[in-house]
Order: structure tokens, then C-alpha cells, then sequence
């Protein structure tokens, strides 16, 4: 029998290394050895702290979860590693598997897609939040020349922002209370402002700073008849919205946006699938590094993960090491 580590939401706010068995591969599958995976903060965060609603237990659901909300529960989705056992045509190669934070596990061989050569491992975990952004920006549809509010600087606002700002003649600017995000908007070739002097009458605000509050800025910056698109979550929490004052009266359209299906609009033609190898492949830019900020071994999880899942910690994208 070999055995793995896994790291487990034993309790609320209280994470935990554990132990497991692998079982022997079946036929189709694959042994993967973990090399590093990232720490998504906005949905980890809010399982770690228990704040899954019992209405979206199961559509929160990751793949290979293991345990139930609120806990004990086995949960991520950004694993980076290498394939040890299986398809002799993948033994060797550095894979991504959206799996939960583990050293080793078994996956059938259709759940990893193969890194392109010149992708650094740790890069490639935001392979999980660039989904999130491109359908984000597949539900907003901006067009060229748009100007575009993104609300919220976390991971996955700066690679909305970064991917807006490559449309031909859009104007993107950042928005974040956070004055430390000015130097992230720059690299990513986007301005950025303070809420309160943020640019008015976009043509497109995007939020995503997991706040009411932002959520509010995003409202009061949409021109007339734009749209706001919410790609935050907030888990168990209710949130105001100003929909009297000029929401009727500018026409203002309110949409969701969340990852877990591709547009209707597409579903002809893209799977998830192809969704996956998209996001791996525009992440060889190397000004995505730019978003990781922190990098751990993965057994000072269960010290570290407490103040990750603070609101307001300033991490981006940390990173977890396996050795």
C-alpha cells in the first residue's frame, strides 16, 4: 500500500494534514505526483471558515472532494504534477489536475491536461482562475474600445483586467481600496484608481473584490445601459444593493457569472475541456508572475491557511511546494 498526505478542513477555521492509502490504478487511470497547487483564496477561504450555504453544498462540490461541508472536507482544485504510473504516453509528463491539495493521487486520465513545455509549474496553477476569468469575460463580452472597470484586484479581477486590456482599444482600469494593487495594474498594462476616483460611465464593470462594498462601486461606475457582471460569491452572506436611486432609471443590467459551465452560447462547441488548455495556454505570458506572491512547503498548510483565509490578508496567488 502507498500512502499520501492530503490536506483536510478538519473542523472550521482548523485545517489538518492527514494520512490515506492509495488503492492499485485501474485501467484508464493515472498516479500523479504532486509538484506545487495554489491556494484559491476567495472559495477556499470561505470553506475554510465554514461559510458554504447548506443550499450549495453540492454545487460546490470540487472534483475528488472528499467529506462533506462544513467539514471535515478535502478541498482545492490547482494541482500541478507529474504523471509516475499509467498511459505510457504520459508517464513523465507535468500534468494539471483540478484536485485538492494532496501529494500523491490517483485521477482517471481525461481529468489532467498537459502543461505546454515552456509553462513554469507554479504559473501553471492559476490555470483555475484563468477559467474563471475567461468565462467571466465570455459573459461579459466586452468588444473593442470598451472602457472597463474591473472591481477587486485579487487573482482573479487582475487577470480579467489583464485579458480586457488586450482587446484592441480598450481603456481597463483596476479598481481596488487597496493602494498596493497600483503596481500590480501597471504590470499588467491597466490603470488603476482608489474607488472614489475611479473612472464613471464605463461602457463594462466587472467585479470581483468579494465585497458588498464593491459590488456597490461597481454599481455606481456603469454607464448608461452597461452591464455589471458579479464574479464573486459570497457563500452563506446576504448582500445590500442600492437598486433604488438610478438603477431603474439608467437601465443598469446586473449579470452572473460563474465557472462552473461554459456559456450557453458556446456549449456548442467548447467543452470544459477546451476551456482548460485555453486558460494553460495563455498563461505562458510571463507577466502572469505577477500574481503569486507567496510560496510555502506544503506542511505549513495548516498554520499558513488561517491568515489566508482572512479578508484582507493582501495574498494572491499562494503556492504550496511538495517535496
Amino acid at each position: 500500500m502507498r500512502e499520501a498526505r492530503a490536506f483536510w478542513v478538519a473542523a472550521p477555521g482548523r485545517g489538518e494534514i492527514r494520512k490515506q492509502h492509495l488503492r492499485s490504478l485501474a485501467p484508464g487511470e493515472l498516479l500523479i505526483r504532486a509538484l506545487v497547487s495554489g491556494i484559491s483564496r476567495g472559495s477556499e477561504s470561505l470553506v475554510f471558515r465554514g461559510e458554504v450555504p447548506a443550499s450549495e453544498h453540492r454545487r460546490m462540490r470540487c472534483p475528488f472532494q472528499e467529506g462533506d461541508f462544513p467539514a471535515p472536507v478535502k478541498y482545492g482544485y490547482a494541482s500541478v504534477g507529474i504523471v509516475e504510473e499509467g498511459s505510457a504516453d504520459l508517464v513523465g509528463q507535468r500534468v494539471f489536475c483540478l484536485h485538492p491539495h494532496q501529494d500523491r493521487y490517483i485521477v482517471p486520465a481525461e481529468a489532467v491536461v498537459s502543461l505546454p513545455p515552456e509553462l513554469p509549474d507554479r504559473r501553471a496553477v492559476l490555470a483555475a482562475n484563468m477559467e474563471t476569468a475567461i468565462n467571466g469575460l465570455w459573459d461579459a463580452g466586452p468588444g473593442p474600445g470598451d472602457r472597463i472597470a474591473v472591481i477587486g484586484v485579487g487573482v482573479v479581477g487582475a487577470l480579467v483586467g489583464a485579458l480586457a486590456a488586450r482587446i484592441p482599444g480598450t481603456e481597463v482600469e483596476l479598481v481596488d481600496s487597496d493602494p498596493r494593487r497600483a503596481d500590480l495594474g501597471r504590470r499588467l498594462d491597466c490603470r488603476f484608481a482608489a474607488p472614489e476616483a475611479a473612472q464613471g460611465e464605463v461602457d463594462l464593470a466587472i467585479h470581483a473584490s468579494g465585497s458588498p462594498e464593491g459590488l456597490v462601486s461597481a454599481l455606481a461606475l456603469a454607464g448608461q445601459e452597461s452591464m455589471v457582471v458579479e464574479l464573486s460569491w459570497y457563500g452563506s452572506r446576504t448582500v445590500p444593493l442600492p437598486l433604488g436611486a438610478a438603477f431603474h432609471a439608467r437601465r443598469l443590467t446586473l449579470r452572473s457569472s460563474q465557472v462552473g459551465a461554459v456559456p450557453a452560447a458556446r456549449t456548442p462547441r467548447w467543452s470544459a475541456r477546451r476551456r482548460l488548455t485555453l486558460a494553460l495556454a495563455l498563461l505562458r505570458d510571463p507577466i502572469f508572475d505577477a500574481l503569486l506572491s507567496g510560496d510555502s512547503p506544503f506542511a505549513d498548510l495548516p498554520e499558513l491557511m488561517p491568515s489566508l483565509a482572512e479578508p484582507g490578508s493582501g495574498a494572491l496567488c499562494h503556492t504550496l511546494r511538495y517535496d
